[in-house]
């Protein structure tokens, strides 16, 4: 195979030196487009219905760039498709309207070459919609042949056939760009995201949320447990870290009353990857002024069908892995202990260390004996419940010791108001009534603190400036966190965190 590809690049090579001895520019610097092919097709068809076609009846002149995806000689004329964003559309070239040397120069065309075409629409016999070629450019020379499979050639027809797809899911992965170029339904897939991030800020933006942008490089790192990513400044001889969480940087800015404020952005966490996590991943977080995680969970219910449905045509219904999702509001509301108890059979709160550690173990959870108290519960709840929350169901109130930024539960302190949103096994949104008294947040610290000392590397770092802001004051605050990778999973229908991040992280090859 890799013999066969080689050869198919020398051949290639051979063709643009022939182009060049031609004199004809096989990297172009621009060119004119005044259409899409689906705007070439809706163009005539327009015409078309109007009665507006001209002398045999032509439609209107288009020019179109894309890449040639198929080509089929037939004597002196010639089909080929050329596919751009919007689809494919056929072309038809014949010697008496490019003239002979033109006409000879499709013979140097392969299948991934880029083209400008220009010339009249027309509906063929077979009734698919064409163009006539008058003139065109080649705007780029493919010397390398797209992941197509096998590309014969029809001897008796000319046309040159493509067998199979991209099948190999680590190529596809670390050749994007090829990826994208041979399979559209991956490129749908990022459209789709660009629109669901479209939709996230169109929303908070329409409720008087500011959008912001906070330090990616911290001197300390915080805002969730996690191990980060370490590098030097060198000028200022000084330790970063690449943040593992926008929360703490977006509080100071409720301090200093910006009340509703918001940040899209990359976060890095140095941990295993797997289907629903990556080394880089995509946040959205947002916080408000005065409200608390009951505020929030109205919002993020609002918020999450407003996405679905914007994906979906307006139904709160969707399709995931063969499962039907339905975000019709109000969701499930469970308590977390009570989700342990239903699903897991598991009374947490009556296991003293030693019996919590032991189910841990069971579990096949090998680094169980290093766990603190909090992380074992909360293995527990990742192996025992969120594979059954396959509805979308608030997880609430969750144990104190779990949540060093969130505020104690009014009327059960051992508790702090907290809401996971689940779905479909996962964690979608993770929000809480945020604390805001400095001592309660000193004293949380310094228990963090002790759990490092202990060996708990994903306990939360002593951020001394952030006690200090909230010594000025913070407002009573709700706070928000979601991840837009599984997001956009789930509203694409994709197993794999990596099948919705463009240039996911990948082994050297």
């Amino acid at each position: 195979m890799e013999e066969r590809r080689s050869q198919v690049i020398t051949d290639r090579l051979e063709k643009l030196h022939e182009l060049q001895r031609r004199g004809v520019t096989s990297f172009a610097y621009r060119y004119d487009v005044t259409h899409s092919a689906a705007e070439a097709r809706a163009a005539f068809e327009a015409a078309e219905r109007a009665g507006n076609l001209g002398e045999d009846r032509l439609g209107p002149a288009v020019r179109l760039g894309g890449r040639l995806v198929s080509l089929r000689t037939h004597g002196r004329a010639t089909f080929a498709d050329l596919a751009d964003r919007t689809g494919r559309i056929q072309l038809y070239f014949r010697v008496n309207d490019v003239g002979e040397a033109r006409y000879e120069l499709l013979d140097l065309l392969d299948i991934g070459d880029w083209l400008g075409i220009a010339g009249p629409v027309f509906r063929t016999r077979m009734g698919e919609i064409t163009v006539r070629i008058g003139s065109f450019e080649l705007l780029a020379k493919s010397l390398r042949p797209l992941p197509l499979g096998k590309e014969d050639v029809d001897p008796a027809t000319g046309e040159r056939v493509v067998y199979s797809g991209f099948a190999d899911v680590e190529q596809r992965y670390r050749q994007r760009y090829a990826d994208l170029a041979v399979n559209p339904e991956v490129r749908e897939v990022f459209l789709t995201r660009s629109r669901i991030v479209r939709a996230l800020r169109r929303f908070l933006d329409e409720r008087g949320y500011v959008e912001v942008e906070t330090p990616v490089l911290q001197p300390l790192y915080g805002g969730a447990a996690a191990r980060p990513f370490v590098t030097h400044h060198f000028a200022l001889d000084l330790p970063l870290y690449l943040r593992i969480a926008d929360e703490l940087y977006l509080k100071r800015l409720i301090v200093g009353g910006l009340q509703r404020v918001y940040e899209i952005g990359k976060d890095f966490r140095n941990e295993g990857m797997d289907r629903t996590h990556n080394p880089e991943f995509t946040m959205l977080e947002f916080y408000q002024a005065f409200g608390d995680y009951e505020d929030m969970m109205r919002l993020v219910e609002e918020l999450v069908v407003s996405v679905v449905q914007e994906v979906t045509g307006g139904s709160p219904r969707l399709t995931y892995q063969g499962v039907t999702l339905d975000f019709q509001a109000p969701f499930r509301r469970l308590r977390y202990l009570d989700a342990l108890r239903e699903y897991g059979n598991v009374e947490v709160d009556r296991l003293d260390d030693a019996a919590l550690r032991e189910a841990v173990r069971s579990l096949g959870v090998e680094d169980a004996g290093r766990m603190p108290r909090p992380r074992l519960a909360d293995e527990l709840f990742k192996h025992l419940v969120e594979p059954h929350l396959e509805q979308p169901v608030f997880i609430v109130d969750y144990p104190r010791d779990l949540s060093p930024l969130a505020k104690p539960k009014r009327g059960a302190p051992q508790l702090v108001e907290r809401f996971e949103l689940i779905a479909a096994g996962r964690e979608l949104a993770n929000a809480f009534s945020e604390l805001n008294d400095p001592l309660d947040q000193r004293e949380r610290f310094a228990a963090q603190a002790k759990l490092r000392e202990q060996g708990d590397e994903l306990a939360q770092t002593f951020d001394e400036d952030f006690v200090r802001a909230l010594e000025y004051g913070m407002p009573p605050t709700g706070g928000v966190g979601i991840g837009v990778d599984r997001l956009v999973m789930l509203l694409t229908d994709q197993a794999s965190i990596r099948d919705v991040i463009l240039f996911p992280t990948m082994r050297p090859e």
